[in-house]
């Protein structure tokens, strides 16, 4: 059977060279090769040991049916509980809506704020799938380049320049993937202040908040009560297949936001909900700390191996668990980094990707390095690195 008038917001919508990257390396394993996984975003941490009990336990009990669209109140409550306690932040459970996955928070809030024509600035690099959301409701993702200087995020300036008739609101992420970047808190507040002069939407991700390694706990919420704010419990709360995430709202969204979940998605995980409560408990937390320690011994051990090395990483990423590095020096003239990262998949059995996701600005001479795995095999990898390089 074949399909002849498929939608043509698809042909907006890129394919996800990461994945193609990935079943690259799975097919070298199965034919015997080793290889080192610097390519997917996912923690190599596991549910922390209590999270796992309460699942089981929520099934042995027969929690599992449907929860409410907006999440289990005891979930919203613990949340809003832990921006109280991290953040010092006074966040009413009211506005908090539990969702299936942060993938799922943001199709959510495009489908409640993005209309044909619409346009969303977002910077260039950025995660492809934030404009694959936005082109999903026919709206126009606007990548504006982004460089090492703007620590690969948007500027208040920037923000002002490229604000056109048909913007309607910025989306960030801040820690940034690809990136691991941040933005400067005194920055982000004036970027918000410009968004609501214009009477637009600021949608901030902050999925890998919970991995920041420099200053005092910080999200945008403490900007103001009318910024969107993505979260998830995949990366600090090392959740990845668990598929939960939460929006945190401005109160007047909240209703929208429930009519379409109920329709869209009916409600998350109950399961995953029930299990979720577990993220909370002194024991848990402690241990998150003890790996959020752990990336960041990783990421201080990779980023000076990689410069050695001879890439570039012109801006050190202060979260998430992501390097990225400027690989042109490394590769002949009229070469680029995808043909790059194949050959070092290829040669050296080591799992990266290119730029090419992440917007076309840096796509031909940035990698992307997952420091998600491991300190034995970022070891390991260094060492086939340098001599695939060696060698070239």
């Amino acid at each position: 059977m074949t399909f002849s008038h498929l939608a043509s917001r698809l042909d907006n919508i890129a394919p996800f060279h990461v994945m193609e990257l990935a079943k690259m390396a799975a097919a070298l394993e199965r034919q015997g090769r080793h290889i080192i996984h610097m390519g997917i975003g996912e923690p190599d941490f596991t549910a922390a040991p209590l999270v796992i009990e309460a699942a089981a336990k929520a099934m042995a009990d027969g929690k599992m049916q449907y929860t409410s669209a907006t999440g289990l109140p005891a979930l919203r409550e613990a949340i809003s509980a832990h921006y109280r306690q991290v953040f010092s932040l006074d966040i009413a459970p009211e506005r908090i809506v539990v969702t299936a996955g942060a993938s799922a928070a943001l199709l959510l809030a495009c489908a409640a704020l993005v209309e044909k024509g619409s346009e969303v600035l977002m910077p260039d690099p950025s995660y492809p799938c934030n404009r694959h959301f936005v082109a999903a409701f026919d709206g126009q993702a606007k990548m504006i380049a982004s460089g090492p200087q703007q620590r690969f995020q948007l500027s208040d300036q920037m923000v002002c320049e490229h604000w056109g008739e048909q913007t309607r609101g910025v989306l960030l992420a801040s820690p940034s993937n690809p990136t691991g970047t941040s933005i400067l808190h005194s920055e982000l507040e004036k970027i918000i202040a410009t968004v609501r002069g214009k009477g637009g939407f600021s949608i901030v991700d902050e999925i890998y908040q919970g991995l920041s390694y420099e200053g005092d706990p910080f999200s945008a919420l403490s900007l103001g009560d009318d910024i969107i704010v993505i979260n998830s419990f995949s990366k600090y709360f090392n959740m990845t297949g668990w598929r939960l995430g939460w929006l945190v709202l401005p109160e007047p969204l909240v209703a929208p936001i429930e009519k379409l979940a109920q329709n869209l998605f009916i409600c998350p995980s109950a399961i995953a909900q029930h299990a979720a409560l577990a993220c909370f408990e002194p024991e848990s937390l402690a241990l998150y700390e003890s790996r959020k320690s752990e990336f960041k011994r990783r990421r201080d051990y990779l980023v000076p191996a990689l410069v050695e090395l001879g890439f570039k990483v012109p801006v050190m990423p202060d979260g998430a668990f992501y390097v990225y590095a400027d690989c042109s020096a490394l590769f002949k003239e009229g070469d680029d980094a995808d043909k790059f990262v194949k050959e070092v998949l290829n040669q050296a059995g080591v799992s990266m990707v290119s730029g090419l996701d992440f917007g076309p600005y840096t796509a031909q001479h940035y990698v992307r390095l997952s420091y998600a795995t491991s300190m034995e095999n970022l070891q390991e990898a260094v060492r086939r690195l340098g001599q695939f390089l060696g060698k070239h």
